[in-house]
C-alpha cells in the first residue's frame, strides 16, 4: 500500500468475514454500511456475519487448535514479532484508516497503531516465557509438575474507541499462548480490524488461528458460541450492562471470562497540587479520544482553595482547541463516534445545568455535517447527578470541589465502578496513603495517563475482571495443569529388610 489517499486505504481493506483463512461474505451476503463519524456520509458496506458464520468460524478455530497449540513458542513469538514489524511499517495507512471510521484526530491514530504494535511486541517475546513448576511433594512420594497450556479457543469481543489497539490486546496474548480465535469488532469500526488480520496473516499465522465477525448482530451471533461447550474462553471489553448479559450466558459453560468493562474515573486535585501539571494532566485524561476511552477522567474533584484556578485555567485551555475532521491537522479535536452517542453527551450536559451547574466554556452544538461535540467545562455540579454516575464518553469537564482529605476519597470512592483514578499532590505521605485507599485497579499519580504495554491494565468492582498487558495478561488465556508423578521406592525383594517408620527417600 503506497499511497495513504483515503479511497485506496478504504479500497485496500477486505470487507468480508475471515474464516478458516479465507476472506468471504456472509451467509446470503447481507452488509452493512461503515460511516465516516466527520461527516455522516458512508465509507463503504462491510459482510454482516450470521449465526451461520458464527458456527462455521468455530468449527474452523476447533478445528485448528489442537496443531496450533503444538508450535513452539518461539515460532508464535516470530509471527508476533513480524506482525508488530508490518504494522509499524504500514503506520500511516493505519492511522488514516483508523481516523477515518473512529474519527480521532491523525496524531492520536499514529499513537494508537504504536500502542497497538507494542502489544504485538510485549506478547511476542511473553510466549517464549510461558513456564511450570516442579518440586517434591510433601511426603516425598511424588513429583509435582505443573504446565500451562493453551485454553482453547477464544471469543474475542472489540470495542469502537480503539479499534487497532483493543483487538491487538486480545490477540497478542492469544497467539503467544497458542490459542486460536474469534474476534467480533464493534459494527462502528471494523475495517481496522480486518486490516490488523491482514497484518497477521501475512506475518505468518496459519489458517483457521484467526477468524474475523462483523456483524450488526451481536446478540445472535455471539449467544451461540458462548453456548457452545468447545469455546473455552470469552474476552470482552466494553459496557458493564453488557458485560453482565454476557457473564450470564457464560454461566451456563463455566466458561472462563475477563472483562473490561465501564469506568467513572476520579481526577482529584489536592490543595497542594502543582496546578499547570494538573491541568495539562487533565487536558491529556480528559480530551485523549476526544473523551470517548474508558479511561477517560469523568468527575473532576478539586480541592475547594484551587478550584476557582483550576477551573480558569482548563476552561482557557479548552477554549483554544478547534473541531473539525481528524484528518485535518489544523484541528484538535475530531467528532463523536455516531449521533446518538452525540446525543446521549448533550442529554447528560442538558440535564446537569438544568439541575444547577453552571457552564464555563462548550456545550453548544456546532452546525454542520458529522458528529462534533464542544469541549465543555462545567462547575458547581450537583452532589448525585446522572453525569457523575454515569460515563460520559465525550469532552465534558464535571467539576466538584471538596474540602478534607477523607471528604474526597468518599467521593472518589462513592461508585460501582474502579477501573482508574487520577490524583495530583505534592505531598508524598499523602500520594502513598490516598493512592492504596483508592479503590481503582490503575492510578495516574501525577499523571494523566496509564496505560502501558508492560503494566496490568484493568479494574475492580464492576469495571471487570482480569487483566490484559503486563507479566499476567497472558495468564488469561493459559490453564495451569498439575501432573503427580509417583515416586514410591519399588517394593523390597523377598527377605529385604523394612523400616516403614523410617521416611522413604526418592532414589
Amino acid at each position: 500500500m503506497e499511497t495513504t489517499a483515503p479511497h485506496d486505504v478504504i479500497g485496500r481493506v477486505e470487507k468480508g468475514l475471515l474464516v478458516a483463512g479465507q476472506w468471504r461474505p456472509a451467509a446470503g451476503d447481507p452488509k452493512f454500511a461503515v460511516e465516516d463519524p466527520a461527516t455522516g456520509q458512508t465509507l463503504c458496506e462491510v459482510a454482516d456475519a450470521s449465526p451461520v458464520d458464527a458456527a462455521a468460524a468455530l468449527d474452523a478455530a476447533h478445528a485448528a487448535q489442537s496443531a496450533w497449540a503444538r508450535v513452539p513458542p518461539h515460532r508464535r513469538g516470530q509471527i508476533l514479532r513480524r506482525a508488530h514489524d508490518l504494522l509499524l511499517a504500514r503506520k500511516e495507512e493505519f492511522a488514516l484508516l483508523i481516523t477515518l471510521e473512529m474519527g480521532k484526530s491523525l496524531a492520536e491514530s499514529r499513537a494508537e497503531v504504536q500502542y497497538g504494535a507494542d502489544y504485538l511486541r510485549w506478547f511476542g517475546e511473553e510466549a517464549v516465557r510461558i513456564d511450570g513448576t516442579w518440586k517434591v511433594s510433601e511426603d516425598g512420594t511424588a513429583r509435582v509438575l505443573v504446565t500451562r497450556q493453551p485454553v482453547g479457543p477464544c471469543l474475542l469481543i472489540t470495542p469502537w474507541n480503539a479499534p487497532l489497539a483493543m483487538p491487538a490486546r486480545k490477540i497478542g496474548p492469544a497467539v503467544a499462548a497458542g490459542c486460536t480465535m474469534i474476534v467480533k469488532p464493534a459494527p462502528q469500526t471494523p475495517l481496522t480490524t480486518a486490516a490488523l488480520a491482514g497484518v497477521l496473516t501475512d506475518a505468518g499465522l496459519p489458517d483457521g488461528v484467526l477468524n474475523v465477525l462483523p456483524t450488526t448482530r451481536a446478540a445472535a451471533v455471539t449467544e451461540p458460541l458462548i453456548q457452545d461447550r468447545r469455546l473455552r474462553k470469552l474476552s470482552f471489553t466494553g459496557s458493564t450492562p453488557v458485560g453482565r448479559l454476557l457473564l450470564a450466558q457464560a454461566a451456563g459453560t463455566v466458561l472462563r471470562t475477563s472483562m473490561e468493562l465501564g469506568g467513572n474515573a476520579p481526577f482529584v486535585i489536592c490543595e497542594d497540587a502543582d496546578l499547570d501539571a494538573a491541568v495539562d494532566g487533565a487536558m491529556t485524561a480528559k480530551l485523549r479520544n476526544i473523551g470517548e476511552a474508558c479511561i477517560a477522567a469523568n468527575r473532576f474533584l478539586v480541592h475547594a482553595d484551587i478550584a476557582d484556578e483550576f477551573t480558569d485555567k482548563l476552561a482557557a485551555r479548552m477554549d483554544t482547541l478547534t473541531l473539525g475532521a481528524g484528518t485535518d491537522s489544523a484541528c484538535d479535536l475530531g467528532p463523536l463516534i455516531d449521533q446518538r452517542q452525540r446525543r446521549r453527551v448533550a442529554s447528560l450536559v442538558n440535564e446537569t445545568v438544568a439541575a444547577g451547574a453552571r457552564v464555563r466554556t462548550g456545550a453548544v452544538l456546532p452546525d454542520g455535517p458529522g458528529y462534533f461535540y464542544p469541549p465543555t467545562v462545567l462547575t458547581d455540579v450537583p452532589a448525585g447527578a446522572r453525569i457523575t454516575r454515569e460515563e460520559i464518553f465525550g469532552p465534558v469537564a464535571a467539576i466538584q470541589t471538596f474540602t478534607t482529605e477523607d471528604e474526597a476519597l468518599h467521593a472518589a470512592n462513592d461508585t460501582e465502578f474502579g477501573l482508574v483514578s487520577y490524583l495530583y499532590t505534592r505531598d508524598l505521605n499523602r500520594a502513598l496513603r490516598m493512592t492504596e485507599q483508592l479503590e481503582t485497579g490503575m492510578v495516574g499519580l501525577n499523571r494523566g495517563y496509564v496505560s502501558d504495554p508492560s503494566a496490568p491494565f484493568g479494574g475492580m468492582k464492576q469495571s471487570g475482571i482480569g487483566r490484559e498487558g503486563g507479566n499476567t495478561g497472558i495468564d488469561e488465556y493459559l490453564e495451569q495443569k498439575y501432573i503427580a508423578i509417583d515416586m514410591t521406592p519399588p517394593a523390597h525383594t523377598s527377605g529385604a529388610r523394612e523400616d516403614r517408620a523410617r521416611p522413604e527417600r526418592s532414589q
